[in-house]
């Protein structure tokens, strides 16, 4: 971890208009990498994300842990005075980032266009469902939403071709966050570069296509959609497959590779006919679930450990995050305060050490009663 005045985004200023999951992660982001951000809250109740259990007292832990380290004001953006006052705080401001559907800013002059003429160099950020054009553009959406309407969820599903909720907000993170972060630096670079700034049309649907890589290029091949759990990466192949264990416990074999395969094969004592493929997929993926169940999860774990198999046992959340592994993993950030004296620990992101905030301990944004700050 770096001084705080040494970091990355130091003396960079964000005015963040966002709620809930993509526009706070991505300024999370931007606030340990040393920039200074400004939430602008409704007044009284607050963004969303505050009403989300679970509580630690009367604050959101999901709210704390997206907020660390940022400030907040409240304001009316219906009012003259407030949204005056926000233009205000916008001219000496780096980065906007917006999260109301296309137009609304617009409507209330704090739009990309309204906000250049005070600010030339501003990177405006717009983080939507499906980007500012189109005719989806004003449909209201969440994750699983958009991961439907790009094809993605399609892809998670079970041989019957039904498919199961994802575990993770993809859309959310990897369509819009993530992908917020790396265009807002390459704008600030621009910026800094020429001078002036730019809006970003950030659309969390179309963002999900790099998630789908693979999905192309077999389209492309064969002019086919993927089959429901039925090709390489998607359940069709005995070598990317989940096998039950005789205790209930599950199996994630990843043994791609030749090389990989064969050992697999050969301390799992698999036949011949099932591990050269003179089976067909399903046979085999049949004949592996078999052989897996066997044994419980133990006898496998002690099989494979210390093994170049690509075979983990699927870890629970409370095992994965006080794993050996994640103990000597470097993405730990530190605490978040609360107002009642707890401390929560902080949301782990990418970032590498020596560019985040050096401070272990960063609060979240109380609620503030004033919507004024300089």
């Amino acid at each position: 971890m770096t001084a705080a005045g040494d970091l990355p985004l130091s003396g960079i200023r964000v005015i963040d208009f966002s709620t809930l999951l993509p526009g706070p992660l991505a300024s999370l982001i931007l606030a340990e990498a040393g920039a200074e951000v400004l939430k602008i809250e409704r007044p009284e109740t607050g963004e969303d994300m505050r009403h989300y259990p679970p509580f630690e007292g009367k604050e959101s832990l999901n709210f704390a842990l997206l907020n660390r380290g940022k400030t907040s004001i409240t304001a009316d953006l219906k009012s003259i005075e407030d949204r005056d006052h926000i233009r205000a705080l916008i001219t000496d401001a780096h980065i906007v980032v917006d999260q109301f559907r296309p137009g609304v800013l617009d409507r209330l002059g704090l739009g990309y266009e309204d906000v250049r003429k005070i600010n030339p160099a501003i990177v405006y950020c717009a983080i939507t469902g499906n980007g500012q054009d189109g005719p989806d553009a004003q449909k209201a959406g969440h994750d699983l939403n958009y991961m439907a309407e790009s094809g993605l969820l399609s892809l998670a599903a079970d041989a019957s071709g039904a498919p199961v909720v994802p575990p993770g907000l993809i859309a959310d993170i990897g369509g819009g966050a993530y992908p917020a972060v790396m265009n807002i630096l390459l704008a600030l670079r621009m910026a800094e570069k020429s001078g002036k700034g730019c809006k970003l049309d950030i659309s969390m649907t179309d963002n999900l296509g790099p998630w789908m890589w693979w999905a192309q290029a077999h389209h492309s091949s064969t002019g086919q959609s993927p089959r429901p759990g039925g090709e390489l990466l998607s359940g069709g192949s005995p070598r990317y497959q989940i096998y039950q264990t005789q205790d209930g416990r599950y199996l994630a074999v990843a043994a791609l590779e030749q090389k990989f395969w064969d050992r697999f094969c050969d301390l799992a004592d698999i036949t011949e006919e099932h591990r050269k493929g003179h089976c067909s997929d399903i046979e085999t993926i049949k004949a592996l679930k078999v052989r897996i169940a066997q044994h419980p999860t133990s006898y496998w774990r002690g099989l494979f450990d210390g093994e170049d198999v690509c075979c983990s046992v699927v870890a629970t959340y409370d095992e994965a995050v006080t794993s050996a592994q994640a103990n000597a993993a470097k993405t730990a950030q530190g605490q978040v305060s609360m107002a009642n004296g707890a401390t929560l620990p902080a949301l782990p992101l990418p970032l590498d050490p020596q560019l985040r905030h050096r401070k272990d301990l960063l609060p979240a944004p109380q609620l503030p009663q004033r919507n004024r700050q300089s």
